[in-house]
């Protein structure tokens, strides 16, 4: 193909977020009309749930749950179907009032006597306190009545979810669709099964979208952003769309699963359905394969791509996420028959994060986005509800050492920032195009002298935003800067106090202590800023001990009014990760991948000598950690949370405030 000028269509494939747009089509399609080159967008993940929770596509569901064998039937399929004109009746109003536009609709949602309740309804049970008490009153208080009609509302579509996962396709969730298919998958036969099974009432919907973006947009290129594992089945079964309806159109497929799981990709088969797979920050592979495209460029000057030809052997990309190799095309030791995957980087310097352009989100539907209320944790709500303008402060991490990360990386390694004057006209130009002054910064660590610099300028100019992100509780964050980021629109703030050891907090060189933390969440909390805490149990050589201790650490933390909100998440060791390339600096061994794997590498697993009960543990972790946040249990004894036997403490019982009373 040569065209002068293609026309680009950037695509958001389901499942990401409802409840705002998934940034990479924005940064993307801002970019290349910064480059003058005709781009646009479609968020078909949106289009896909308010299709099917269209009353067409709840009639077409009902057909389907009417058609199953009774033996196939389920609770909640049951559920549907007996409801069924309830239900038809009230999901537009739902969705309306999700959208934000029908706030009165939320006393009706609160009578409990307007939405039929599925399953999902009966986690409400785990909130009943005395006879008569009000369920959600904990959470939401007396005033709380559009967060209460949310939360039950966003129950509600769960129990549609589930209707579609047990009638329709087992593996569909809201954000993780499929997840399993593509997470840490070494061979690519469960996607190729997959994809080869009849087409059923999903994938027809998301078929009739996408030829519905082709008419419309009518692209010469389409990208297919995967951020996530549980969106790569729906990106190729897009892509599977395009090439039976217009063939001639170019698919390339990208993101962040590309970037960490599919960097060694020698798998022939993905190319039936995409033509090219790019690595790493997007811009330039794209201008050098729009360049070829347009026939100003051969393949063996594309930059970060793999491609596929139909000589007999198959390549590989560049090692364990190590640099590109430096120009040309990547060959591993020829294999009998089948075509050939090709890795070429002809080697040309990535666009400066200065000039990347503002991001865009013309073409999206603004308005139609949905406000959910899933979790009832002060901070993972704003993943999900409210619209956020994502943007990023700096390209890449300006520490770049901590151990259970993919430093080697280039979305981690690169570091690069901008000017707050180009930030700043960024949000404004953004705030201008969208009408929204809500910003999430999407940064894997914003760093301080960035976001002093960038609240500065908004107070300088006078531009009110609301914000939130991500940061290290590094020393930097004093409370003076804390009240100026507080100033300049900071609503919130998370970062990682991982596994709260001091011990193992240098082992994975984080570089912070428990201490330390304290000190900058307090700071941030009397700031007025809310603090989430991401949390870590099972990293390597971690004892029973420690983890006991951790635990009673938090609980000081959020006795103490420094932090929030708080997570606890497994370890997982990454092929790209320092305990990854050097297990034996951490007392592990890995356990090798299969040496045939040809489509995705990076969560390894290991064997840790430690004789400890991460999993017996972990529930401890996460049940104390639940009611603690919800200021249940605050000052009982750490080791009632644990199922199994546990020994005590030995953190001091008031180490927490001591830490606080050196502040400034």
């Amino acid at each position: 193909m040569s065209l002068s000028s293609p026309r680009v269509l950037a695509v958001i494939p389901p499942m990401t977020q409802l409840n705002t747009p998934y940034p990479s089509t924005a940064y993307l399609t801002g970019f290349l009309r910064s480059r003058q080159i005709d781009a646009h967008q479609v968020d078909l993940a949106l289009a896909l749930v308010l299709e099917l929770f269209s009353p067409a596509g709840l009639l077409e569901l009902r057909e389907v749950v009417r058609a199953l064998p009774p033996e196939q039937q389920t609770p909640q399929t049951a559920w549907f179907d007996g409801e069924f004109p309830v239900i038809t009746a009230a999901t537009p109003r739902v969705l309306r009032f999700l959208q934000g536009n029908d706030p009165t609709l939320a006393h009706r949602i609160n009578t409990r006597a307007f939405l039929p309740e599925g399953a999902r309804f009966a986690s409400l049970d785990h909130y009943i306190g005395e006879e008569g008490e009000d369920p959600l009153a904990w959470a939401f208080g007396a005033l709380g009545l559009q967060d209460r009609a949310r939360h039950l509302a966003t129950l509600f579509l769960n129990d549609l979810a589930d209707v579609l996962r047990d009638a329709v396709d087992p593996r569909f969730e809201f954000v993780r669709y499929a997840e399993k298919l593509a997470a840490a998958q070494a061979y690519f036969d469960p996607l190729a099964d997959a994809l080869a099974e009849p087409p059923h009432l999903i994938d027809r919907t998301l078929q009739r979208l996408t030829l519905q973006a082709l008419e419309r947009h009518n692209p010469d290129v389409v990208l297919l952003s995967v951020p996530f594992p549980g969106s790569v089945f729906a990106a190729l079964r897009i892509a599977q769309a395009v090439k039976a309806a217009r063939p001639e159109v170019i698919c390339v497929l990208g993101g962040g699963y590309v970037n960490t799981e599919l960097r060694e990709l020698s798998e022939p088969r993905l190319f039936d359905f995409v033509d090219y797979v790019t690595l790493d920050a997007g811009e330039r592979p794209l201008l050098a394969l729009l360049e070829h495209v347009a026939g100003k460029r051969s393949k063996t000057r594309l930059v970060r791509t793999f491609w596929r030809d139909g000589t007999d052997e198959i390549a590989a990309g560049p090692s364990q996420g190590d640099s590109a190799p430096v120009g040309g095309t990547v060959e591993t030791q020829p294999r009998p028959r089948g075509p050939t995957v090709r890795y070429t980087n002809f080697v040309e310097p990535d666009v400066p994060f200065d000039d990347v352009g503002t991001p865009t989100w013309d073409g999206l539907p603004l308005d139609r986005y949905l406000s959910l209320l899933d979790m009832l944790n002060p901070m993972n709500r704003l993943w999900s509800d409210g619209r956020w303008n994502k943007l990023t402060i700096a390209h890449g991490c300006y520490w770049k050492k901590c151990s259970f990360c993919d430093v080697s990386l280039d979305y981690i390694s690169r570091y690069e920032a901008a000017s707050a004057t180009t930030l700043v006209d960024r949000i404004e130009a953004i705030v201008k195009e969208t009408g929204q002054t809500g910003f999430h910064f999407v940064d894997e660590a914003a760093p301080p002298k960035a976001l002093k610099a960038l609240a500065e300028e908004l107070i300088r100019r006078g531009v009110a935003i609301s914000w939130w992100g991500n940061i290290r509780f590094e020393k930097t964050f004093t409370p003076e800067l804390c009240q100026l980021l507080a100033d300049s629109g900071c609503i919130a703030i998370s970062g990682g106090l991982e596994v709260a050891s001091d011990r193992l907090l240098q082992l994975m060189k984080k570089g912070v202590s428990v201490e330390q933390v304290a000190r900058v969440t307090k700071a941030l909390a009397d700031a007025g800023v809310l603090v989430h805490a991401y949390l870590m149990y099972g990293f390597p050589t971690q004892t029973t001990q420690d983890t006991v201790d951790a635990l009673e650490y938090v609980r000081q933390l959020f006795e103490n009014g420094c932090i929030h909100s708080g997570f606890f998440h497994r370890f997982a060791c990454t092929v790209h990760s320092p305990v990854g390339m050097n297990p034996a600096e951490y007392g592990v061994t890995l356990q090798p991948l299969p040496a045939d794997a040809r489509f995705a590498k990076n969560d390894i697993a290991f064997v840790d000598p430690t004789p400890t009960d991460h999993d017996g543990l972990g529930q401890g972790l996460k049940k104390g950690l639940y009611n603690v946040m919800h200021g249940i249990g605050v000052d009982s004894d750490i080791r009632s949370w644990f199922p199994v036997r546990v020994p005590k403490t030995t953190v001091p019982r008031r180490f927490v405030e001591r830490a606080l009373s050196t502040m400034r």
